[in-house]
């Protein structure tokens, strides 16, 4: 079964790590002829758009060579697919609203604040049981936005790949590059001006905690390599401290 592992600190940071179920599940995917694909770094301009999706929509906040962060919105009611991602560890940290994680051994509950690793090869999907829109953030490492399979769909997409179909995006804050980051570029906010995403020193962060803060993802190599990106927990009391030589991305309420 998968193996759904607590931290120290459950609040903090909960570990979906994939069971034998998992593997049964992939391996019968990958015989029946499901298969993963590979992202052009410099090629896929439609992942730059906004992602239409049958339970809402997703962008892009930041990428470089390494790191993959998007904003989902998923519907009241709605849910996506039961997946999985072989390659890549995924992050979903949940900004607002409330949802459940399904894997295929038990459920886990989302609500703001919550922060789940999910490894590569565990299967799971999310859906939002709230009255409002449940807004997550995934942060996928290493970057590769079709390294998809989908194992149950409520829309009928068990045997599609990552959608090709776009929209263009409200650009009040448009992609750009960012000058002292190889390959970055960053988002600033949402259409709706919801969230902000910005890029600030680990110094900044810790002499200048602010109340609207939600997370802090650490950027550059080291936590890629390492498959463990330490993740801080603005809202829940997180007592690591963000290392001074460091940048993160930080999510915040607008």
């Amino acid at each position: 079964m998968t193996d759904v592992l607590v931290a120290h600190k459950p609040e903090l940071l909960a570990r979906v790590d994939p069971g034998p179920r998992d593997i049964a599940a992939l391996t019968d995917a990958v015989r029946a002829g499901k298969r993963i694909g590979n992202e052009n770094l410099h090629e896929d301009d439609h992942l730059n758009e906004l992602i239409p999706k049958p339970w809402g929509f997703e962008y892009r906040v930041f990428a470089d060579d390494f790191l993959d962060v998007w904003h989902l919105s998923i519907g009241p009611g709605h849910g996506t697919s039961t997946h999985v991602h072989p390659r890549k560890v995924t992050y979903l940290l949940c900004l607002a609203g409330e949802g459940v994680m399904n894997t295929l051994s038990g459920d886990l509950p989302v609500s703001q604040g919550t922060a789940v690793r999910i490894g590569a090869g565990a299967f799971h999907g999310t859906r939002s049981t709230g009255t409002e829109p449940l807004h997550l953030v995934e942060v996928e490492a290493p970057r590769n936005k079709f390294d998809l399979i989908r194992l149950r769909d409520g829309y009928n997409r068990e045997r599609e790949g990552y959608e090709s179909k776009h929209a263009k995006l409200n650009d009040t804050a448009p992609s750009r590059p960012v000058p002292y980051l190889p390959s970055a570029r960053l988002r600033t906010g949402c259409p709706d001006g919801r969230f902000r995403f910005e890029i600030r020193a680990g110094m900044d962060i810790f002499y200048r905690r602010r109340e609207q803060d939600l997370f802090h993802i650490p950027l550059g190599v080291s936590g890629v390599v390492a498959g463990e990106l330490q993740i801080l927990a603005a809202r829940r009391e997180d007592p690591r401290r963000p290392a001074v030589d460091q940048y993160y991305l930080s999510l915040a309420e607008g």
